[in-house]
């Protein structure tokens, strides 16, 4: 099957890796589900382990290297799942969604398999605070068209909970906003290769070229030093929860 990570995954978990802070969040909202749907699902990063737990992921370069005890996989869309209706207590997807061909298709596929909640990380596009938009501003445009507003999200499946995901400082999933704390880290041809808005960018070697040059000169730290004396911060990072029925 077509997918983005068969190209850009390759080496993905040396970079996209459970962050335990955010594993907490997600765990505490998965509540008492039991049987869960991992959609979109890659390496197997955030799946509880004590859980009867299914992933899909369309990418056979992203189940090659789920670990040998990893939960039991399938290779798939979430735009035609193959499991019958109110399959899973819960289904769940992890910064996904921007990755799906149809996305109200999607949704209404997970709300179809799953008798009680569908639960998704996601994203509301970039904050204007996001520093690497000085240097890259195509990710403007780039991931707005991609991630909707919560607006889509309530038409499809109806009322959703939110809540805020701050991102760590030294956040260890490395997707894009995670090294805002660690600017040098966006040079290295690993993290962007682990990050799929990189992929798509037509300029980034201008942006890089201005982000060393600033790294070296402490103009960077000079701008935005204050964020070096911050724990956490955040970016847009939202956990969405729905009830199903």
């Amino acid at each position: 099957m077509d997918a983005v990570y068969d190209t850009i995954g390759k080496r993905y978990t040396s970079k996209r890796q459970t962050d335990p802070r955010i594993y907490q969040q997600l765990r505490e909202a998965i509540g008492d589900a039991r049987r869960i749907l991992n959609a979109g699902a890659g390496t197997g990063s955030y799946e509880p382990p004590e859980l009867e737990v299914v992933a899909l992921e369309p990418s056979s370069t992203m189940l090659a290297q789920r670990a040998p005890d990893a939960a039991p996989a399938v290779q798939g869309r979430v735009e035609q799942l193959p499991f019958p209706d109110n399959s899973f207590d819960l289904a769940m997807g992890v910064l996904t969604l921007h990755h799906w061909s149809d996305q109200q298709r999607g949704l209404e596929e997970l709300a179809r398999v799953a008798s009680g909640n569908v639960m998704l990380l996601t994203w509301f596009a970039v904050r204007d605070s996001f520093w690497l938009t000085d240097y890259f501003p195509e990710i403007i445009h780039l991931d707005r068209g991609n991630f909707p507003d919560l607006a889509f999200y309530e038409s499809v499946l109806g009322p959703v909970e939110v809540t805020d995901i701050p991102i760590p400082h030294d956040c260890q999933d490395g997707f894009l906003c995670a090294y805002w704390r660690r600017p040098e880290a966006y040079l290295d041809p690993e993290v962007r290769n682990a990050i799929s808005t990189f992929s798509m960018m037509r300029n980034e070697a201008v942006g890089l070229e201005k982000l060393a040059g600033d790294l070296q000169s402490g103009a960077w730290e000079a701008k935005y030093g204050e964020l070096l004396t911050m724990d956490s911060c955040d970016f847009g990072y939202r956990l969405l929860r729905s009830q199903n029925s």
